[in-house]
């Protein structure tokens, strides 16, 4: 009888297991880590531009731990553990995925000993780093036959060395394409290839650059499997890296990355998200790069030709180039009532700026709440005599709210400092489209814009280099 009860208590158990992954369409993982025992394993998926933690569980004594995962839609997931080393996985319907090993930090030491698609995953990990060493390899021994004079005569090692090129080209194609072409993996492994490859492709295979960046422009930034892969944020920047990276004068490389923005766009107008997710980004990266023709091409393209409903902020970042982009004009303003002036400027003479006669003017904003404008804003004050000799005058315009932070921060600034304490809602600030500190326009005597610095490091060159004596 007792007998009779457990096994229905035991069948009752598994039925409700059972129930729960049917009902919340789960996989599992089921992990064996002996040396991880007693430790903290967070499980995490990607989204986007982000990732983020789902779960988490403590190893068990013996090593084991297991999460279950939702495959209603495929996408790479990842164990990291309490020192932040992560493993990556795939998750997909049918996946039921079995790993024992040390550490995650040691691909080596794991083996996979169940889930397709993970084994595959596993097995090109391991193989395709050791082809692309070997491929290098072979590429140097190419370069000194081919360049050398004590070997140029060598026709035969030549063709071998040829031949066993193509030999790992071969191979490494040959194992992609016996995926599954509808698995995830299949899909996954040629653009993180791609991704991974371009360091490469840049420094040692400088003819398939061409080849490589029309892989990138043939991606689609809307593709959820590339969502859910953890790969966009390296395939954004790969692919501009690459284009910065590729060989040509600047000129070129902006045409080019005109190009890559173009072909991105076709898809992204259509999908209001992700339209904002990645512009943003973008924007940021190519404003970081100080690839402002870039960044002010995407600008323009986003405001001018999309019909999607841009986010307030992005749409801010993105209008200071329709109405603030090199060239325009500057509007004028008035100082505020406390404006901090140096000595040898005319309180009662220098109302708004144009007042002022200096060949050129700095406009700077920033407050003494902003880390980087507390770095930089000194900077300028250093550099602010030299500058000053070679007809630049400098305007700081604070977006402090309280009028003790402005005056302890700008009482030793030898130029113009002003502040209404009204912050983002300052007249000027709306009026120069200012969305984040500090932020700089050059102009001159007419208040045409004539660039508009991203550091103290550039104006400083450009003073060098624009107003030689």
């Amino acid at each position: 009888m007792a007998k009779e009860i457990r096994f229905y208590i035991n069948w009752f158990l598994v039925a409700i297991s059972c129930q729960v992954i049917t009902s919340t369409n789960a996989q599992t993982i089921q992990c064996s880590f002996p040396l991880l025992s007693n430790q903290k394993v967070k499980f995490g998926v990607f989204d986007g531009l982000q990732s983020k933690n789902i779960d988490s569980s403590f190893v068990r004594s013996d090593g084991s731990f297991s999460f279950n995962f939702p495959t209603d839609k495929p996408g790479i997931g990842y164990l990291i553990t309490e020192e932040n080393k992560l493993y990556f996985m795939i998750l997909d319907k049918d996946e039921q995925i079995s790993i024992k090993g040390d550490y995650l930090s040691m691909p080596e030491t794991i083996k996979v000993l169940s889930g397709k698609q993970n084994q595959e995953f596993s097995q090109y990990a391991s193989e395709h780093p050791k082809r692309e060493q070997t491929l290098s390899a072979w590429r140097y021994l190419d370069q000194i036959y081919t360049f050398d004079s004590l070997f140029l005569t060598d026709k035969k090692t030549k063709k071998i060395i040829a031949k066993q090129c193509a030999k790992i080209k071969k191979q490494d194609q040959d194992f992609l394409n016996r995926l599954d072409p509808k698995s995830y993996v299949a899909w996954y492994l040629p653009i993180r290839k791609l991704v991974s490859d371009v360091s490469i492709v840049a420094q040692y295979r400088s003819e398939e650059i061409r080849a490589t960046i029309e892989a990138f422009r043939k991606l689609d930034y809307t593709d959820e499997r590339l969502y859910r892969s953890g790969l966009l944020r390296d395939a954004i920047e790969s692919h501009f890296w690459l284009l910065e990276n590729s060989g040509k004068s600047l000129d070129s490389v902006f045409i080019e990355m005109k190009v890559s923005i173009d072909s991105m766009m076709t898809k992204l107008i259509k999908d209001e998200k992700k339209l904002n997710e990645i512009t943003d980004y973008l924007f940021d990266l190519l404003e970081r790069h100080s690839l402002f023709q870039a960044s002010e091409y995407l600008a323009l393209k986003v405001l001018n030709e999309v019909s999607c409903t841009i986010d307030n902020n992005l749409a801010k970042q993105l209008e200071i180039y329709r109405a603030m982009k090199k060239g325009n004009i500057a509007p004028d303003f008035s100082f505020y009532p406390n404006t901090i002036f140096p000595s040898d400027i005319s309180r009662e003479k220098t109302k708004k700026l144009s007042d002022l006669k200096s060949p050129y003017t700095l406009v700077v904003f920033g407050s003494s709440t902003c880390p980087k404008c507390t770095e930089e804003i000194p900077q300028i004050a250093e550099k602010y005599s030299k500058w000053k000799l070679k007809g630049v005058e400098v305007i700081f315009i604070s977006l402090d709210e309280m009028e003790y932070d402005f005056q302890q921060f700008s009482k030793s600034f030898p130029f113009v400092s002003s502040c209404d304490f009204k912050k983002w809602q300052s007249p000027i600030v709306e009026s120069y489209y200012v969305f984040g500190t500090p932020t700089m326009f050059l102009l001159d005597n007419k208040r045409e814009i004539l660039l508009r610095p991203n550091s103290v490091l550039q104006m400083d060159a450009w003073v060098d280099w624009f107003l030689k004596k």
